[in-house]
């Protein structure tokens, strides 16, 4: 039997994992002096109340090797292989805690996604469905390892503010891009979040976007997307994608996933994004 493990960058909880018959490892965040168990113990909504509320930046930690080897033990001690999709070994050293924890063990294959979030869940989606298909262990990661790196994701953030708390800007351009009405676009890039665009108001933002997935080659809709939402209304998902339907042509029934406390607590309520497979040439 073939496994499936994923820490909770994926914005998957713990509930959900067992609809979808695979694994949950969670990342422990610190909000405020307390430790919560992302997914777990913490609800997506729970902590975008707790980011509103709270004054300090929210800390998450990676998970050990410890806690790994701990895991894969259990996993493995029927004899049944373990695939192991991590957080992107750029924004955190899970990946390589998982890596140490993995050489004491032959069935267990440990991937670096190179994203986080949703561009986590559309790989784990893809790995479910290799799964489903019977392949050998070493086929399916092989595929994994090939295919991730057609993976895209683009968010319109909201708001400025958690960046600038989270030190990735200055207060300074934080309060110009406020009163600018300024929305940018992050994306993954190598692992890594990167900008990828600005626009002034959140209509001109969702041109922007689909512009840039476009210019990607488009949406791959034969393999897993998902649009992601980290709004406190239904309203600005709902408009975010009515307009972009034409990248899923036409099909407003697409799914729609709440983003987790691992990329939410830089970029903050109000945000929308997509995740999916690059189109191949």
């Amino acid at each position: 039997m073939i496994k499936i493990l994923v820490d909770s960058s994926s914005d998957i909880t713990a509930e959900e994992s067992k609809k979808l018959g695979i694994e949950l490892i969670p990342m422990e965040v610190l909000i405020d002096g307390v430790v919560y168990h992302d997914g777990v113990d913490l609800s997506h909504e729970e902590f975008f109340r707790l980011l509103g509320e709270s004054h300090s930046f929210p800390q998450t930690s990676q998970i050990s090797e410890y806690r790994y080897h701990e895991k894969f033990e259990e996993l493995t001690k029927n004899g049944d292989s373990l695939i192991v999709i991590c957080l992107s070994s750029g924004l955190s050293s899970t990946y390589n805690q998982a890596v140490l924890a993995s050489k004491d063990f032959e069935n267990v294959y440990v991937v670096d996604s190179l994203t986080a979030s949703i561009g986590e869940m559309v790989l784990i989606k893809y790995a479910l469905r290799l799964v489903k298909k019977g392949l050998p262990v070493e086929t399916i990661v092989e595929k994994l390892n090939s295919k991730k790196k057609k993976i895209r994701v683009f968010a319109l953030m909201g708001t400025l503010k958690y960046l600038k708390k989270g030190g990735r800007i200055s207060s300074l351009i934080a309060l110009a891009g406020t009163v600018l009405n300024i929305k940018p676009i992050i994306s993954f890039q190598d692992g890594l979040i990167k900008f990828a665009g600005k626009a002034i108001g959140f209509k001109k933002g969702i041109s922007l976007l689909k512009d840039l997935v476009i210019k990607t080659n488009g949406i791959d809709l034969d393999m897993p997307y998902t649009v992601g939402y980290s709004c406190p209304d239904k309203e600005t998902l709902d408009n975010f994608v009515a307009e972009c339907k034409d990248l899923w042509n036409g099909d407003c029934d697409v799914s729609k996933r709440m983003i987790g406390s691992t990329i939410g607590a830089h970029i903050g309520p109000g945000a929308v994004a997509v995740s999916y497979f690059e189109k191949d040439n």
